[in-house]
């Protein structure tokens, strides 16, 4: 296949975020996606794990035989992997230590936890004023509810999209993935940790990124704050249709599968009538404006079932490409794979890791044309990097290392 990773070498140009060191102090995904899309572009990333036991989403999804998940090979790359018990004194201080020397700090406790060890910003801040501390927790910081626990499910609930996932006559469903509220927390997360270094730039001092998980997922949800604040309008569910436009959703094809057409508007529509064969569904006396299709919606979407049906998938592309109506099949993983857009682009990359053997992981999104990132490795093993961060970087010589490890704080 053509999706061929290569590891980043000196021939390259240097990634955007060379010279900044991000340490995380973060589990399962939200945090560790935030250090994965600063790590991607050149970021020094030092994941600091408890002791014998790691981020829990090393055991997350499908294991390996290399003892760590898939999710954890993907979402915990390009980073280097040290171990440190917060909750020792001793841990706390190395914490301190490393933080003197770092630009980024990324947790994602719960509001309070990291206070409680004595490792508020009010602390971390006071040894370097130029940090910039990402935080992201279930709800924030602030709030009635910051102490309440969250995860990605409870996001994408409490954020108002999981109550427009499904049918109207049904339980609400979870909409693709329960940990869609991770990730955008976490590509939120980046984005606020690179606007505070930019601020940083100009006044010298670092801040404090507070982002809860259900926050980007209320932030993308269009126009629903704005209808129900107008009209008093509460969207429900309406399965893979689209509010205000129409047609505007997923149609079987007669050879099992489905494709997703998007007519946002009268010429659009007219140009799938037309590659319908019926170009006077579109009329002005018929469906040509939108608000009559919005009346019949139902009858609509019958009509473009009907015409989907009597045609397989790539035909129904293929007429759709010929009159310009946005269309495209509705894929399963394995087709990802076969695509020639993905592979055409490099979506995929295959990743030969010495630790995890060969794997295929999502590539790096944004696709930067003169400085791109780049996957130099999967997640590494538990403590891999102990000597480098603790001796190396912090100085301390081999016995100190061993006395700390034996007290359980590395």
């Amino acid at each position: 296949m053509a999706h061929a990773q290569t590891a980043h070498t000196e021939t390259q140009p240097e990634r955007p975020l060379a010279g900044i060191r991000v340490v995380e102090v973060a589990n399962f995904i939200a945090g560790p996606f935030c250090a994965t899309q600063m790590a991607e572009f050149g970021a020094e990333v030092i994941k600091l794990e408890l002791p014998g036991v790691g981020d829990a989403l090393r055991r997350f999804g499908s294991l390996t035989p290399c003892g760590d998940s898939l999710p954890y090979l993907s979402e915990a790359r390009n980073r280097l992997s040290a171990t440190l018990d917060l909750r020792k004194p001793e841990g706390a201080e190395l914490l301190k230590q490393l933080v003197a020397t770092a630009d980024v700090l990324v947790e994602n406790f719960q509001p309070g936890t990291m206070e409680g060890w004595g490792l508020g910003y009010d602390v971390l801040s006071a040894i370097n004023p130029r940090l910039v501390m990402v935080r992201i927790s279930g709800y924030g910081q602030t709030g009635p509810y910051s102490r309440k626990p969250g995860f990605g499910r409870i996001g994408n609930a409490f954020g108002g999209l999981s109550f427009l996932a499904g049918y109207p006559d049904r339980a609400p469903v979870t909409p693709g993935s329960a940990t869609i509220a991770d990730y955008l927390a976490g590509l939120y997360g980046a984005y606020g940790a690179l606007l505070a270094l930019r601020s940083r730039d100009k006044s010298g001092r670092g801040q404090v990124v507070d982002i809860g998980l259900y926050e980007p997922i209320f932030r993308i949800l269009d126009e629903l704050a704005g209808a129900y604040h107008a009209f008093g309008y509460v969207r429900e569910r309406m399965g893979p249709g689209t509010v205000n436009v129409v047609p505007h959703s997923h149609y079987p094809t007669g050879d099992g599968r489905w494709v997703a057409i998007a007519c946002t508007g009268d010429k659009i529509f007219a140009r799938l009538a037309q590659a319908m064969g019926e170009p006077e569904l579109a009329a002005p006396d018929h469906w040509g404006p939108l608000a009559a299709r919005e009346r019949d919606r139902a009858e609509v979407d019958a009509v473009v079932t009907k015409w989907t049906l009597a045609h397989a998938r790539q035909e129904v592309i293929d007429l759709c490409g010929q009159y310009e109506v946005p269309c495209g099949p509705v894929h399963s993983i394995d087709e990802i794979f076969e695509d020639p857009q993905f592979r055409a682009r490099g979506n995929i990359a295959f990743v030969d890791d010495p630790r995890a053997g060969r794997h295929a992981v999502p590539n790096v999104v944004p696709r930067l044309v003169g400085t791109p990132g780049g996957i130099d490795h999967l997640g590494p093993s538990l403590g891999a990097d102990n000597g480098r961060v603790w001796g190396d970087m912090l100085g301390l010589p081999a016995d100190a290392r061993a006395a700390l490890m034996a007290r359980g704080v590395i």
